[in-house]
């Protein structure tokens, strides 16, 4: 079997990655990825390449790993090697808005959203144009981090004044619609190669920072959401977009309104998994991401044996 190449930033999400290949016997290399250089001109070793990078990794001092990772999916593409979630997906990963067009684009709705690239005064501009309540987010963020909701414009005005307002690590700062939940969670999808694996329901009472990987999760916040199935629509669509777009791996979340109508407001390409959630349900997502690795390295060998 050919190696798993994974390229990663955050070592706390590694362990169940790390298990779920041993247990299947996979051979892998890790790739700590936080900035360095690449040679143009060198030829990437056989194998799949796993794209474990988050877009958080700002947060972790590690921005130098989103922009050198953009270069080398790039390269590792042009020698014609397999990359699970690979320069499309990752351009997804890293853009709120390019995330907002593939939706689109695939007649998923959306909450509508204005991108500010600016300071204080372009992005007090912007906040007149939205209805009240909305939501400030960076279009490369990641667990929720600096999202913030706002029921009037002075409030508003003076966080974006103040020392407290920090622009994300592209510059660009979104001003969301805030669809309210009327029970108090919003959902989360998990697919994987095309295959529905569960949906999850995360409480918003503690606020906008939803990670649900068993590293960074509360007690409590995350459960599993029964009603939703495969033969969803939304679902049906959310793998008709993950295709289109050379999506593999995605936790896809959305909101319900009080009439019942559902916005899809984020795409992560580097999901994880909490696993309390999960033996509930008997499926790991951890163990379909090995699979799928698994199943591509065995490919590729027999192709290069043939």
């Amino acid at each position: 079997m050919s190696a798993v190449h994974v390229l990663y930033e955050n070592e706390a999400w590694m362990p169940p990655l790390r298990a779920a290949l041993d247990a299947r016997g996979v051979r892998f290399e890790e790739h700590l990825t936080t900035g360095g250089h690449l040679d143009l001109a060198s030829v990437p070793p056989q194998g799949v390449y796993l794209n474990r990078m988050s877009p958080s990794a700002h947060t972790r001092a590690h921005q130098g790993g989103v922009r050198m990772l953009q270069q080398q999916l790039l390269h590792l593409e042009a020698h014609g090697r397999r990359v699970i979630n690979g320069s499309r997906a990752f351009a997804l990963e890293v853009s709120k808005v390019a995330q907002d067009v593939a939706l689109r684009a695939a007649g998923i709705q959306t909450p509508r959203t204005i991108a500010v690239v600016g300071g204080p005064a372009a992005l007090r501009r912007a906040a007149r144009a939205m209805e009240l309540p909305f939501i400030t987010k960076d279009n490369q963020g990641g667990k929720g981090l600096g999202v913030r909701r706002f029921h009037d414009l002075d409030a508003f005005d003076a966080y974006v004044d103040s020392e407290e307002f920090v622009p994300g690590p592209d510059g660009v700062t979104l001003l969301q619609a805030y669809i309210q939940p009327p029970h108090g969670f919003v959902t989360r999808v998990e697919i994987v190669n095309g295959r529905f694996l569960y949906a999850l329901k995360s409480a918003t009472a503690g606020g906008f920072e939803l990670c649900p990987a068993d590293a960074c999760a509360l007690e409590d916040t995350f459960a599993p959401r029964e009603d939703i199935g495969a033969d969803d629509p939304l679902v049906a669509a959310y793998i008709r977009m993950m295709r289109a777009n050379g999506v593999d791996v995605a936790g896809i979340e959305f909101v319900e309104d009080a009439d019942g109508r559902r916005y899809t407001y984020d795409i992560n390409g580097t999901t994880n998994y909490n696993r309390d959630v999960e033996t509930a349900r008997g499926l790991f997502g951890m163990d379909a991401l090995a699979d799928l690795a698994a199943r591509e390295a065995a490919s590729i060998c027999k192709g290069t044996a043939a």
